[in-house]
């Protein structure tokens, strides 16, 4: 039996884990080379590169233990693992170690510490998949629907009450596995828009907000018309009234006008028979108008050294270049200064300087870019989304609805943390803290990836 599991272990996805594990390894390494590594071996481990290494090592065995494993242990026990994971949060809130103002750690002395939301990812990833896997479930009833989202639902509650926002916006990304076995598409929609309407009434007035909701449900109005032609040229020109309206400084006097067509329009589609169109327009319109109107008071009510980091993201322009985009902006110049082939390994000025904060951890990535430059950058992505590709190629081979589900599991948080790590590095995400799997410094993350990735490996190997 060992010897068939050994014959049908994916190689191609075994490669590029061990690949990204040296190269991250390799970057943590760079990064300390600046302060200089003293003394014997045994120094050296007291060092974040030595630390890494011992993760490292043990990562690989905890890997390999999770492959040995039958494949029927993880089905089995699916619901005891998620159990497991949720106490562990809980009970981090009361025993936890505070770091950055999260109390998101078990403190095991000696600088060990562990973080058990990267582990809750894998029960929760695990308990989806037996969930969806072992009943007949119909994603597009409202119940079926409940307990879906139920089991990333709960942990996303307990990690905002460390806080730890940026691990629960993670468990999100669980949503498209159900959208793989039949969420309607609507409610992705309706997320990603309601989304879209808060981020923006975070740094737009709400006036001017309401006035583009306006014109956006007025188009929509205006497309299911009779003679399009003339009601889109009529759109064209009350858009650009509205345009001049604002350069002058008549902004109420515009969102008046705004909102009278659009509710004439309603009005109008109303008696035309379109009701179903004309109520879900003037209702999400409504609806946007409030969630953004929200948001922006909210923001306003923030600290103001809370309100920097969202400027960092959305209006960089206005930030303390030596306060909140700090580090965005040292980042950007790393990465930059890279150029097309890179600085060279252990030659990198940004990173040996240590110009840029947390660059073993959230920010390694600028390591890549400087001192690899673009085709090193290139070389990181195309491994990461080989990986990625390579999962999904699995999950579709899979005879089993779990093994199917889990891999699409992995994928997904996979893709969000890569995703969200490169972005906020480059100034296109916000930045929450969020580690780049087997690069960024830390065993929590790297130990939890790990086990997902030898547990793939073992259900594709016995395709049960």
């Amino acid at each position: 039996m060992a010897s068939r599991n050994k014959q049908q272990i994916d190689w191609i996805i075994l490669s590029i884990y061990l690949a990204l594990v040296f190269i991250g390894w390799a970057m943590i390494y760079t990064v300390g080379y600046g302060k200089g590594y003293e003394g014997n071996f045994f120094e050296f481990l007291k060092n974040p590169a030595g630390k890494q290494l011992i993760w490292v090592m043990m990562a690989s065995i905890v890997m390999f233990g999770a492959y040995l494993i039958d494949s029927k242990f993880w089905r089995t026990f699916a619901n005891i693992i998620y159990i497991a994971c949720m106490l562990l949060l809980v009970l981090v809130l009361f025993l936890g170690k505070n770091i950055n103002g999260a109390t998101a750690w078990f403190d095991f002395g000696g600088g060990v510490t562990l973080q058990p939301s990267e582990f809750a990812k894998f029960g929760t990833i695990i308990a989806l998949a037996s969930y969806l896997g072992a009943y007949a479930n119909n994603l597009r009833s409202f119940k079926s629907q409940l307990y879906a989202y139920s089991f990333f639902l709960v942990p996303m509650v307990l990690l905002l009450l460390q806080p730890d926002a940026g691990s629960a916006l993670v468990f999100l990304s669980l949503q498209f596995v159900l959208f793989r076995e039949g969420l309607p598409g609507i409610i992705l929609a309706v997320e990603v828009f309601a989304g879209a309407v808060l981020v923006a009434g975070l740094v737009t007035p709400p006036v001017q907000l309401i006035m583009v909701l306006a014109a956006i449900g007025v188009l929509f109005l205006v497309w299911n018309t009779e003679k399009r032609p003339y009601w889109l040229s009529a759109f064209v020109i009350f858009v650009t009234a509205g345009v001049i309206g604002v350069q002058y400084d008549q902004p109420m006097i515009v969102l008046a006008g705004a909102l009278c067509i659009l509710f004439g329009l309603g009005i109008y589609q109303w008696l035309k028979k379109n009701r179903q169109l004309s109520t879900l327009v003037l209702g999400v319109f409504i609806i946007a108008s409030a969630l953004g109107s929200v948001a922006n008071m909210g923001y306003n009510s923030l600290p103001r050294h809370q309100q920097e980091r969202i400027l960092v993201w959305l209006k960089p322009a206005e930030a303390d270049p030596q306060g909140a985009a700090y580090n965005l902006n040292h980042s950007k110049m790393a990465i930059a200064s890279g150029g097309l082939t890179g600085k060279g390994f252990l030659e990198g000025t940004f990173t040996q300087g240590n110009f840029v904060p947390e660059q073993t951890t959230d920010f390694i990535f600028c390591a890549v870019g400087e001192e690899q430059g673009f085709i090193g950058v290139i070389f990181i992505i195309t491994l990461y989304i080989g990986l990625m590709a390579r999962i999904i190629f699995l999950a579709e081979r899979q005879r089993s609805d779990f093994n199917r589900l889990y891999a699409y599991g992995v994928a997904s948080i996979l893709f969000v943390h890569f995703f969200i790590n490169v972005g906020m590095t480059m100034g296109l995400m916000p930045i929450i803290g969020i580690p780049l799997p087997f690069l960024s410094k830390g065993g929590s993350s790297l130990l939890a990836f790990s086990i997902m990735i030898g547990v793939l490996l073992k259900l594709d190997a016995e395709k049960n």
